[in-house]
Parts: structure tokens; C-alpha cells; sequence
């Protein structure tokens, strides 16, 4: 019984991820992250790479809504700080454990997105754009409003962390795993959606939404599908980011944030999921390390420059770094004729005939 199934297992990775060159890299990346903490890297490169696993899920999010659909969100900030300030304000105002408190805040931006998008997806093209990037502004008027209860400027600090039974590195380093997982659960579950009936539907949408309502899909149900499960995944990155850091602020809710999601997405590639983690995890680490270690740059500039960089790669890869490497990885994969792997290998093959 356990020889069948490991055979099976072994039939299934072999079919599934060996002999498809873009997901064997992408294996070899897996197995290269869960070996990575053996070499005992410091605190500080452990708590980088647990941001950007976060902001991986949140940058895959955003590409499941405009990736599917090609409804232009600006303010998707919105959902990563509603579940960054539930869990937060839950963890200070009630006895609730941070792993019911960040359900709770994927909920509540799960019901934001229902209310929100059944209003702003009715627009399209740059009024959808403009309308909402205003959603997390709003937010922010609300945070200082109400001051006495969200801290303001200040925010919230001393939120507890996961593993607070461990020691600091042991904790980094559970953070690192438990973060990781979360990526590699949230990517197969969008991913999963993405090449659904239901992501087709989407992309359909995408492609010819007049056409679309023609055919009887009902264009603004989909739209507030993509936009809730996307909301669902940002507020989860959101969560999880804050116990990580201990601390919350309006910066959760910042427009350069939902730029980022943006920048990140069109880098790696626009509608592929896997695009954005690629892009998440490229940005971020020069964002977080390079540019802030290795070469100090004013936090200021540090978006002028992505911008830069996204432009200048939209013209030589239009389709995103992730989508040139898999495309140049499906052509090495496909079946060629001997002629064409050069004259040696020909004439060996024709002594090996005779």
C-alpha cells in the first residue's frame, strides 16, 4: 500500500513539476529558501525574507483582480491595512489570540470588498483607477480621527508575535517557515483560481467584457468575486506582517504601498501569480537590503527608481521577467530535431546507426 502510493507520488512530481522546466526551477528555488536557514544568517536577513513573503502574497493578490479581470485598482492598500488594523486594534481591545484575530480582519475585508466593489466596479479604464485609490484615504482620515483608539500618527506597538514561547532566533526562524508556507498555500490556492471555470470567466471578461455580457456572464458578479479573494489574500499579508513587525501605522494604507503591488506585479509579469512573487521577491530584496545596505539611497528616491527600472524592463521584456524566463525555458523543452543540436552530435548519431 505505501509502495503504490509513493509510486504514484513519485509518477505525479515527475509528470507534474520534473518534467516542466518553468516548475522545476521553481522547485529548486523551494528547496534552495527551506535549506537557506542551515547556513544561520543573521536576524535581520530572516525578517527580510519574511516581508517579502508577505508582500508576495499581497502582490499575487492584486494580479488575481487586474490579471483576470483588468479592473485597475490603486488602492489596494485598502484590504492590507483593514487586516492589519483588526488584528491589531483586536489584540489591544479584546483577549482574542492573534490566530482568531487574523481571520476576523480577513472577514471584515472579504465584507469591505463585497460593499466596495459592487459601487466602484461599475466604472472602469482611470475613474475606477481614481475611485479606488480614495477608498484608502479615507481609511487614513478615519485612523487619525479617531485617534484615541487607532493611536494616530503613532500607531499600535507591542502586538504579540506567533511563537512567543521560543527564543529571538528560534522565533525568526519559525516566522521565516510559517511565513513561507503561508506563500506557497496562497499562490497554489490562487493559482488554482486563476486556471479555474472561474478564472476563465474572468478572462474572458478581460478580453471582451461586451461580448462577455452577451454571452450572459454576469460581468459585475465576477468582478466583485476577483475583488473579494484578492481582498481575502492582501488582508492576510496584512495580518501576518504586523505581529512580524509588533507594530502597526497609517503607513499600511499608504499609496506607495499599493503602488508597490503594482510595480511588483508588472515586473515579474502581469496575470501569471507566479509573475508577482518573482517580482516581490526581486523588488523588495533590493528595496530592503540592497538600497538600504548595501547602497544607502534616501527612502525618497527609492520609488523614482523602480519606476525607472519597471519602464525600462516593460520595453525590453513587455511580458515580465517571470514570463521571459518560462518562455525561454518552454523553448528549450520542446522537442527539436537532431540536425539542429549541431554537426558533432550528427555525426555520432549516424556511427551509432551503422
Amino acid at each position: 500500500m505505501v509502495t503504490t502510493y509513493l509510486r504514484r507520488a513519485y509518477t505525479s512530481f515527475a509528470t507534474h513539476i520534473y518534467d516542466v522546466p518553468p516548475r522545476r526551477l521553481a522547485f529548486m528555488f523551494l528547496l534552495l529558501f527551506l535549506a537557506f536557514p542551515a547556513t544561520n544568517p543573521p536576524q535581520y536577513i530572516l525578517l527580510i525574507l519574511v516581508i517579502v513573503n508577505m508582500m508576495a502574497i499581497f502582490a499575487a493578490s492584486w494580479d488575481l483582480l487586474v490579471g483576470r479581470t483588468g479592473q485597475m485598482s490603486l488602492g489596494h492598500a485598502l484590504f492590507f491595512g483593514i487586516g492589519a488594523y483588526t488584528t491589531a486594534l483586536l489584540n489591544v481591545f479584546t483577549d482574542l489570540p492573534l490566530w482568531a484575530t487574523i481571520p476576523i480582519g480577513m472577514l471584515l475585508s472579504f465584507v469591505t470588498a463585497v460593499a466596495v466593489g459592487y459601487v466602484t466596479l461599475r466604472v472602469k479604464g482611470p475613474y475606477l483607477a481614481l475611485v479606488s485609490l480614495a477608498f484608502p484615504i479615507i481609511l487614513i482620515g478615519a485612523i487619525f480621527y479617531f485617534k484615541d483608539v487607532t493611536g494616530g500618527e503613532r500607531g499600535i506597538s507591542g502586538l504579540p508575535r506567533f511563537f512567543p514561547y521560543l527564543g529571538l532566533y528560534e522565533q525568526r526562524l519559525a516566522e521565516f517557515y510559517f511565513s513561507l508556507i503561508l506563500l506557497l498555500v496562497s499562490a497554489v490556492i490562487l493559482y488554482k483560481i486563476a486556471y479555474s471555470h472561474t478564472g476563465i470567466v474572468m478572462i474572458s471578461i478581460l478580453d471582451d467584457e461586451v461580448a462577455s455580457k452577451g454571452c450572459g456572464i454576469n460581468v459585475t458578479k465576477y468582478k466583485v468575486m476577483a475583488l473579494a479573494i484578492s481582498s481575502i489574500f492582501a488582508s492576510l499579508a496584512g495580518g501576518v506582517y504586523v505581529h512580524i513587525l509588533q507594530s502597526v501605522s497609517v503607513g499600511t494604507l499608504s499609496v506607495d504601498l499599493s503602488f508597490m503591488a503594482v510595480i511588483m506585479t508588472i515586473f515579474g509579469g502581469l496575470g501569471t501569480i507566479y509573475g508577482p512573487l518573482a517580482g516581490a521577491f526581486v523588488i523588495q530584496l533590493l528595496d530592503r537590503y540592497v538600497l538600504n545596505d548595501l547602497i544607502v539611497v534616501p527612502s525618497t528616491w527609492r520609488l523614482l527608481i523602480y519606476i525607472i527600472v519597471v519602464i525600462i524592463l516593460v520595453i525590453k521584456w513587455p511580458r515580465g521577467i517571470a514570463r521571459f524566463v518560462t518562455d525561454q525555458l518552454g523553448d528549450i523543452s520542446k522537442a527539436r530535431e537532431i540536425e539542429e543540436r549541431g554537426s558533432h552530435i550528427w555525426k555520432k548519431y549516424k556511427k551509432k546507426k551503422k
